[in-house]
């Protein structure tokens, strides 16, 4: 469920018509509404209930400072995979003790700052890195407390590009191997060793991978116990899908992930951690764009879109869906006809869907892609020098620029000439 619905004929992001907030801003634009975003966590903090657990936002799917400020006040801890996203985390007012540090190449720096300012745990990706983390806590006279990333081998069932927890995946260290390396992190100073971590992928629309993965975890916790280990946390990571084509089956449910948690490792008596984003974020975002041109081609119809692969680079990349909606409600039986949808950058590659049936739209109507708030934003560049544009967050009636668009010249003025041009 979200809350961008259609009211008296226009969409609207809760009680804000999209056609209001175009006009103030222009298009391209991301606009959030807060109640999904806080809906969608607590799904997942009530789906753990009656287990000490933290719910720890990726915020590599969305990472405006105003996003992660409505979480963490909500009680969200935040997942964080490079030194900018935990300054970011700090700066919206995330505690230390509610950041836990993932990635699979943290550099010295990112460790130094991190141990500098407080974090909630390290996890860990490979013997290289925690001897980094050894060497430089020692230095600081202060203990980092990690988890240990291990990979399953189990294969999420999702797209290639995005499945982390399989043999050929870089994340992590074979479960195998991980009794030999929970020895080595036993033996280094400046570590204090916390639990065990886990993700196997991200837009996962079943459970039986992750319950093929959290028995493994808990039988290794078991493992690692008999072996003098004490693993009182585990961090089972995220992934859990959203319905991006709406005419799809529905992806399982929070409630039924936190089961499938409790009923795999429940009896161990951990803390519990996981690492919701684009279930959190996702459906709590559009990217709405005008249509410049349509343009008749060879056998099929153009919608040209202000919007391009530089704002929203999901499709290009991954061959993602996204519905495609009209700002003004279509009428009841109203006649669609197919469409290329696509950008104006000088790329074939800026193309959002093909052949999509829409009802005839003409130059200077708006349309609305839906499920764009997780890794669109994020992800956007200034490809063919194009702004990025901005977010705007929704609260009830009111709305917020949360990111205005640059002009063109703070984009040049960037540059730097050398001397000697």
């Amino acid at each position: 469920m979200d809350h961008f619905l259609y009211r008296d004929g226009s969409l609207y992001a809760e009680d804000v018509p999209l056609a209001e907030i175009a006009a103030a801003v222009g298009t391209p634009f991301y606009v959030y509404s807060t109640a999904t975003l806080l809906r969608h966590f607590r799904l997942f903090d009530e789906a753990l209930e009656g287990t000490e657990h933290l719910v720890c936002y990726a915020m590599k799917a969305a990472s405006n400072q105003a996003i992660l400020k409505t979480l963490a006040q909500a009680g969200a801890g935040m997942d964080v995979v490079s030194e900018g996203e935990y300054l970011r985390a700090k700066a919206a007012g995330v505690p230390g003790d509610r950041i836990v540090f993932s990635g699979v190449g943290k550099t010295a720096a990112e460790i130094r700052t991190a141990l500098s300012g407080g974090v909630r745990q390290f996890n860990i990706e490979s013997e290289p890195e925690m001897q980094v983390v050894s060497a430089i806590a020692s230095e600081l006279g202060v203990t980092a407390p990690i988890t240990i990333r291990v990979n399953p081998d189990v294969d999420a069932k999702t797209h290639a590009k995005i499945a982390t927890g399989k043999s050929e995946n870089k994340f992590g260290i074979p479960i195998a191997r991980a009794s030999e390396v929970y020895a080595l992190a036993a033996s280094l100073p400046g570590l204090e060793v916390i639990g065990i971590d886990v993700h196997i992928g991200s837009q996962l629309t079943e459970l039986a991978p992750f319950e093929l993965a959290y028995r493994k975890v808990a039988e290794l916790t078991e493992q690692l116990r008999s072996e003098g280990h004490s693993i009182r946390r585990l961090d089972l990571g995220g992934g859990l899908g959203i319905p991006y084509a709406r005419s799809n089956e529905a992806p399982p449910l929070p409630v039924e992930y936190g089961a499938l948690i409790k009923r795999t490792v429940g009896h161990l008596g951990c803390e519990i951690e996981i690492e919701p984003g684009r279930l959190i974020a996702g459906n709590a975002g559009l990217m709405v764009s005008k249509v410049i041109y349509v343009k008749s081609g060879e056998g099929r119809d153009f919608l040209i879109l202000d919007g391009a692969m530089n704002d929203l680079i999901r499709p290009a990349m991954y061959e993602a869906y996204h519905d495609i909606v009209p700002v003004i409600e279509t009428a009841p039986g109203a006649e669609q006809q197919p469409y290329d949808i696509v950008g104006p950058v000088c790329e074939s590659g800026d193309t959002f869907a093909k052949q999509r049936n829409m009802p005839k739209l003409t130059a200077g109507d708006l349309v609305a892609f839906r499920s764009a708030g997780a890794y669109g934003a994020v992800m956007s560049s200034e490809y063919n020098t194009r702004p990025l544009i901005p977010e705007v967050l929704v609260h009830e009636d009111q709305f917020a620029v949360i990111r205005p668009r640059p002009t063109f010249d703070e984009m040049i003025n960037r540059d730097t000439i050398p001397a000697w041009l």
